[in-house]
């Protein structure tokens, strides 16, 4: 059987940016998505859980070669290991063992996700699937976390009720238990939109740019607005009250005011607190088993 190995794989990231952005804009935009990256590999895994699963992979291999003393011997140091986890408060449900993160970005603009989605429309009319769907996989543009949990709440039941068909001699039984736990290992997967990552970096800087100089703040706030038409011609959608057209308004209103002279200390504080929740609430995390 294979062993979960702790690994953090990052997909080769490429930065693009709209043609109109300059190196400034563009160097802020590499920065917030690299310590989004950064970010997501600082996930926790849970070395108890980890050596629990650890110890089951162990006793599988022992009791396949009869060695029932040494099976014994894994599955109380793996009930062990989860024991010291349930007398802690607040342990959560899901416990990360592994996780992969992967981060894709789409090479083009609004127009070209039009084209593109156009493309795959006739594909997939003309019933060529393969096509469509390598057309369709290139539409994104986001950070995935692939994590791979243990459930606290079943996984040492299964351990327990193993080591007694252990001591029933009922071995087959007890191989069975300890395969079928390892099997209830649940993936989770979390996607980051990268345009959503960007945009918010790209205001922060604006106000931290704008008195000392203002071209280059609407400069970034230009780009903001092109990274959430992008987002959302992309598809991201996000459960937050706030809408891709009042974050758009708002940034034009910011720009207006900018342009005039006018302080912008508290429309800045408002757009980034919208823009921050937006972005949270578009996050989307699925379960797998």
């Amino acid at each position: 059987m294979k062993k979960i190995l702790t690994s953090v794989a990052l997909a080769s990231l490429i930065i693009t940016t709209s043609l109109a952005a300059d190196a400034k804009t563009n160097q802020v935009s590499k920065n917030a998505v690299i310590k989004a990256e950064k970010k997501a590999q600082n996930t926790e895994l849970i070395s108890e859980a980890v050596k629990a699963i650890q110890y089951t992979q162990d006793a599988l291999v022992y009791l396949n070669g009869k060695n029932i003393k040494k099976a014994k011997e894994s599955i109380k140091k793996a009930i062990g290991e989860l024991s010291d986890l349930l007398n802690k408060p607040n342990t959560p449900y899901l416990l990360p063992v592994d996780v992969q993160i992967n981060a894709y970005q789409f090479e083009g603009d609004v127009k070209d996700v039009a084209k593109l989605v156009n493309e795959a429309k006739f594909l997939v009319a003309e019933n060529k699937l393969p096509e469509a769907r390598e057309i369709l996989n290139s539409l994104r543009s986001e950070i995935i976390i692939n994590t791979i949990n243990l459930p606290i709440a079943t996984y040492p039941a299964a351990l327990n009720l193993a080591l007694k068909y252990i001591n029933e001699n009922k071995v087959k039984e007890a191989e069975d238990v300890l395969a079928m736990a390892l099997s209830t290992l649940v993936e989770t997967k979390t996607i980051i939109p990268i345009p959503l990552i960007k945009a918010q970096a790209l205001v922060a800087k604006a106000q931290e740019s704008v008195k000392k100089d203002k071209k280059q703040a609407l400069k970034y706030l230009d780009e903001a607005k092109h990274q959430l038409v992008l987002a959302e011609t992309l598809g991201y959608t996000s459960k937050s009250d706030t809408t891709y057209k009042m974050l758009k308004d708002e940034i034009t209103k910011l720009e207006s005011e900018i342009k005039k002279g006018h302080k912008t200390g508290s429309i800045f504080e408002d757009l980034l607190k919208k823009i921050k929740e937006f972005k949270e609430k578009a996050i989307k995390t699925i379960h797998q088993q």
